[in-house]
């Protein structure tokens, strides 16, 4: 267990490192979090207020820059889960604006 400690610490002070930790492949995904922080956060509200269009966008948008993630060499993993997390919360928001505005009985939940 100590040598993997020095391992990660080694790695921690090595100069790719450092370097990926400037580059716009760390702070671009790092960045770019608060919009699956702000999907996931919208899960606890009304759906009432959830934007169809919007909402398909958004999953459009994951998905293409998934597959950027994916693609670009080298893979930009972090990107990649930014996009992965963001596109679940958004097919969550999807489902629950479908349900809201399309199968569910208005009438009833209203009181």
């Amino acid at each position: 267990m100590a040598s993997l400690g020095k391992k990660l610490f080694e790695q921690i002070k090595s100069k790719e490192f450092r370097t990926y930790l400037m580059s716009t492949h760390f702070w671009g995904p790092i960045a770019n979090w608060g919009i699956p922080i702000a999907a996931l956060s919208d899960l606890r509200k009304e759906p009432d207020m959830i934007s169809g269009k919007m909402t398909g966008a958004l999953c459009m948008y994951s998905m293409v820059f998934m597959r950027f993630a994916w693609q670009v060499q080298p893979r930009n993993m972090l990107l990649f889960a930014c996009h992965a997390t963001n596109e679940v919360a958004q097919l969550v928001q999807y489902g629950r604006f479908i349900n809201y505005n399309y199968l569910s009985d208005k009438d009833k939940t209203v009181k």
